[in-house]
């Protein structure tokens, strides 16, 4: 599990493609590498992947071809930026929201504009996903754990403080960047616990406890 708080980014390094999959080498010295080991999960651009080997300044990764189709890891190349998040140990801070590291879909960045020392960006996203946000909800946009401003169709707005800015990847976004879309898995629980039609029925209630 991961919180969708960026503790550092990293480079991509190496790319080698590996009969139809691909491992990928990151190099990020800002990380204490020395206190992690083989099999250890690392969040890269909210996508989590399992450290198959470990060095000085950074580790490298299977990416299985599943991942890559479903992932924007495929349209990375050597000298790409990415977010990193090592995965949540027990007693530390909960930051942000949980987050699985299993992306739900990818969405592109659809307008960028400035407001005040902020930045205000819309979100685009297959409609399959546009019904899991929700304003005031939760959303982690390339692992990154954001609070959605508002939601209209398909279309998500959420504003990055500096500090996001200046810690994550962020700041790079354009016009038509593919970005790693993970709704709140709470919102798809909650669906499977309604079931189907998403309504709470008097039957439901009493079924539940309530009533």
């Amino acid at each position: 599990m991961f919180t969708g708080i960026i503790k550092a980014t990293g480079q991509i390094a190496d790319l080698q493609p590996r009969g139809g999959d691909l491992r990928l080498r990151v190099s990020a010295p800002g990380l204490p590498w020395q206190e992690y080991t083989l099999g250890d999960s690392i969040a890269v651009n909210g996508v989590c992947l399992t450290a198959v080997t470990l060095e000085a300044d950074g580790f490298s990764a299977d990416v299985s071809n599943e991942t890559l189709k479903v992932t924007t890891l495929s349209a990375l190349r050597r000298g790409s930026r990415v977010n990193l998040e090592p995965a949540l140990a027990l007693g530390e801070r909960l930051g942000g929201h949980m987050v699985s590291g299993h992306v739900d879909g990818i969405g592109k960045i659809h307008s960028r504009s400035n407001d005040a020392r902020a930045v205000r960006f819309e979100v685009a996203v297959p409609t399959e996903l546009g019904r899991y946000i929700a304003q005031k909800g939760s959303v982690a946009v390339d692992g990154v754990s954001l609070t959605v401003n508002a939601v209209s169709g398909e279309l998500f707005a959420v504003t990055i403080i500096p500090h996001t800015i200046d810690e994550t990847i962020i700041g790079d976004y354009r016009v038509g960047t593919p970005v790693n879309i993970e709704v709140d898995m709470m919102a798809r629980y909650l669906e499977r616990l309604l079931g189907s039609d998403g309504k709470i029925s008097e039957d439901f209630l009493k079924a539940h406890g309530y009533g």
